[in-house]
């Protein structure tokens, strides 16, 4: 097995390879980390061995059989097309695919079972979509969702490097180059991804698609404000989830502690609740605040937290290359 890493210097593509070492299925397999020309000839450390960046045409002519990309919308929209021709399976951590109708947007323990052995390129949804669906899968089987209204308080790390660095600079009192338009340390702004003309963002408008495209729900009603906060360790969110049936909240605890990658954690008597701090380079979506909303009827408040670098994106790729070789799929 060959398993391509596009993007391999970046902050996901990093995580990626951390991931895979940590495979039981994959971490054997022969890794290709791949990057734009200026990283070409950089070495990276992978299992305890130096890997030498390579350009994309190297790695299509070296056929891996799965590629994991985490370039960007452009380079992706290039190059996954050319490394599917060449009998690659492309799993697309860019917002590029993940809403056109003949691509799969997965997230395994939810809907992968719409994957086949015929898709060549496969969509990674946003971390901050990704997450959510997780703990709300099990609730929308079981009474159905008529809508949900979402806050997100999204971690620096989701934007980039420069945005990491910017924080630890302004923590430092250094001044350099800015990610954001307004200081991020002691500081929040309601603007994550870019304003559309009907002033939404296009991260809460991801909040809006992905979300129905996962949990196969066009009727959902879904509104969202994405958060920058200053933070390093995960992206949180306050959710309000108006449901189709009546519920009790021990019935909704039971079915989320069944949840495969879902941690409760909601004990407010010993102040214990999902935070950043404590889902950093963890896997699980932790989940807690478990409470009624007594101002309109089948409705429940809860609090959603995820490291975005790993399920909200390295670790949720991993996942959809292991279920396509456990299914016989590639």
């Amino acid at each position: 097995m060959k398993i391509a890493v596009v993007g391999a210097t970046g902050l996901v593509g990093s995580v990626m390879l951390k991931v895979l070492s940590e495979s039981n299925l994959l971490r054997e397999a022969e890794v290709i980390v791949v990057a734009s020309e200026r990283s070409v000839g950089k070495e990276l450390d992978y299992n305890g061995r130096k890997l030498s960046v390579i350009g994309m045409e190297a790695a299509i002519a070296l056929k891996p059989d799965i590629a994991l990309f985490s370039a960007g919308g452009g380079t992706s929209a290039t190059w996954a097309p050319r490394f599917a021709e060449n009998g690659c399976k492309v799993i697309d951590n860019s917002s590029q695919w993940r809403m056109y109708p003949d691509v799969p947007l997965i997230v395994p323990e939810i809907n992968g079972d719409v994957l086949k052995r015929s898709d060549r390129i496969i969509a990674n949804p946003n971390c901050s979509t990704m997450q959510m669906v997780v703990a709300l899968a099990p609730l929308q089987k079981q009474y159905g969702i008529r809508r949900l209204v979402i806050s997100t308080y999204q971690s620096v790390t989701g934007t980039g490097v420069k945005a990491v660095k910017q924080l630890e600079n302004e923590r430092a009192g250094i001044k350099g180059d800015m990610a954001y338009p307004w200081p991020i340390d002691l500081n929040l702004f309601p603007h994550g991804g870019t304003f559309q003309e009907d002033g939404y963002t296009t991260e809460e408008e991801k909040l809006v698609k992905e979300t129905r495209k996962i949990l196969r729900d066009e009727d959902i009603q879904v509104t969202a404000t994405v958060v920058r906060v200053p933070v390093k360790g995960g992206h949180s969110e306050a959710i309000n989830v108006e449901l189709r049936r009546e519920f009790e909240i021990s019935e909704v605890r039971q079915l989320l502690e069944q949840m495969p990658g879902v941690i409760v954690t909601d004990d407010p008597a010993k102040n214990l609740y999902p935070m950043p701090l404590t889902s950093e380079g963890r896997d699980e979506v932790f989940v807690g605040r478990l409470r009624r909303d007594y101002s309109q009827p089948m409705t429940l408040n809860m609090w959603v937290v995820s490291d975005n670098l790993r399920k909200g994106a390295a670790t949720n790729a991993v996942q959809i290359a292991e279920y396509l070789i456990k299914n016989n799929l590639i």
